[in-house]
């Protein structure tokens, strides 16, 4: 039964790839791009099961506890999915809040239908997702400004190194990256392209808003307040209002804030004395088992609103400048530090585009919006990891989105021509 089971599913889901592949591969000027993007990540996801980290591990051990419990407790399974809490057979996993970690194993103990509680099985699945988050990603932004770069997406979410290594195989970020990637496409889809169409739109940003949400549940909140400060701009703009920039930025902005008011008022980890508070405890927790490792310092940080202004610049920074090559004892540190001088230089040659106006060709809006979700995202990590190696990972939540960005100005499009 099991088997039978997992041949139909795997059958099916492979129909699926098959069915959707060529769609991609027929886009202008990137399809040819689709089949060596996906050997890519196949070949990460082989690199990724080389060894297992001791995260995969734990995902993978106990997702198979929960999956016999579903062949044997069905009932049991299904109460389970709804709280904080597995036992079965003497085992016990509790967690509080809104636990990544264990909304990962649940959806391992689902996955596990398919794979037989295969490690590379289970791999291999998030990793196309992933994949197929960041196509369709791309193939929103080709069909609604083909004027714009077109390999600037491919390059940002499929050939990027740390991107495509943190989100492959049996990461967090297969899944964060990968539902943040089709919220913003179905977001686009709706406020920028055609009215046919749009119930399923819906239904699939309902889905990936929910699977962004419960990976990193604050990472998503400030993504969909940006989002939301976006649809507003699109329904002014359809009154023949907010024409000007400043208008729009001012739209994103008080939306944002307002939005950050009413979480406060619902819950008071959203209230600034809270938040600042628990963001100096973070950092100085990961500080005290970080001081063997390259680790970033801000002796003057206090737990304040006023002291985490101050310092959010510097934090913004350090996120995407650390480690320097130089920094660390090992090959992964010179090669995150290479990629950051590739980075800044990206980063150098955008702003030059920016002032000589040669920006790009995205919406102001569009630009605005991602913009300050990376930056918020940006400080946040620089001021709660010091940690470098952890660092390189978690900003993988919002590196993508930056590299679409800066692959934007007229001075990229020439290169990846």
């Amino acid at each position: 039964m099991k088997i039978i089971l997992a041949l139909l599913l795997n059958a099916g889901l492979l129909w699926l790839l098959w069915r959707w592949l060529p769609r991609v591969r027929q886009l202008p000027q990137v399809g040819r791009w689709v089949l060596p993007t996906l050997a890519l990540k196949l070949l990460a996801t082989a690199i990724t099961l080389v060894v297992l980290t001791e995260d995969a591990t734990y995902f993978l051990d106990w997702s198979r506890r929960m999956t016999d419990q579903l062949w044997q407790a069905p009932g049991q399974w299904l109460q389970m999915l709804l709280t904080d809490e597995f036992h079965w057979q003497g085992a016990k996993l509790v967690f509080h809040g809104f636990s990544n970690t264990l909304f990962i194993i649940k959806l391992l103990s689902v996955l596990n239908l398919g794979s037989l509680g295969s490690g590379w099985l289970n791999a291999l699945y998030l990793s196309v997702f992933s994949f197929v988050g960041g196509w369709e990603l791309v193939r929103q932004l080709q069909r609604l400004w083909p004027g714009a770069v077109p390999l600037a997406g491919v390059g940002a979410f499929l050939l990027w190194p740390t991107v495509v290594y943190w989100t492959s195989g049996l990461t967090k970020e297969s899944l964060l990256v990968g539902s943040s990637a089709l919220v913003l496409a179905a977001v686009l889809r709706l406020a920028y392209g055609p009215p046919v169409g749009r119930a399923w739109v819906v239904v699939g940003l309902l889905a990936a808003a929910l699977l962004h949400f419960k990976m990193r549940y604050f990472f998503a909140v400030v993504l969909f307040g940006v989002l939301a400060g976006l649809g507003l701009i699109r329904v002014f703009q359809a009154m023949q209002l907010a024409r000007k920039r400043l208008v729009q930025l001012a739209l994103l902005l008080a939306l944002l804030a307002g939005g950050g008011w009413v979480a406060g008022e619902m819950s008071t980890l959203f209230r600034p004395n809270k938040f600042t508070s628990q963001l100096q405890r973070n950092y100085t927790a990961l500080l005290r088992v970080s001081l063997d490792r390259p680790h970033l310092r801000y002796p003057d940080l206090q737990p304040t609103t006023a002291s985490v202004v101050r310092h959010a610049p510097l934090a913004a920074l350090n996120t995407l400048a650390r480690p320097w090559p130089w920094e660390g004892d090992s090959l992964r540190y010179v090669a995150a530090g290479l990629e950051n001088l590739l980075l800044l230089a990206l980063l150098g040659v955008a702003l030059v585009a920016v002032v000589r106006g040669h920006a790009g060709r995205l919406p102001f809006a569009v630009v605005a919006a991602l913009l300050l979700y990376c930056l918020l995202l940006a400080a946040l990590l620089g001021l709660t990891t010091p940690n470098l190696g952890t660092l390189s990972r978690y900003r993988t939540t919002f590196l993508p989105f930056l590299l679409l960005l800066l692959l934007q100005n007229d001075y990229a499009r020439r290169w990846l021509k």
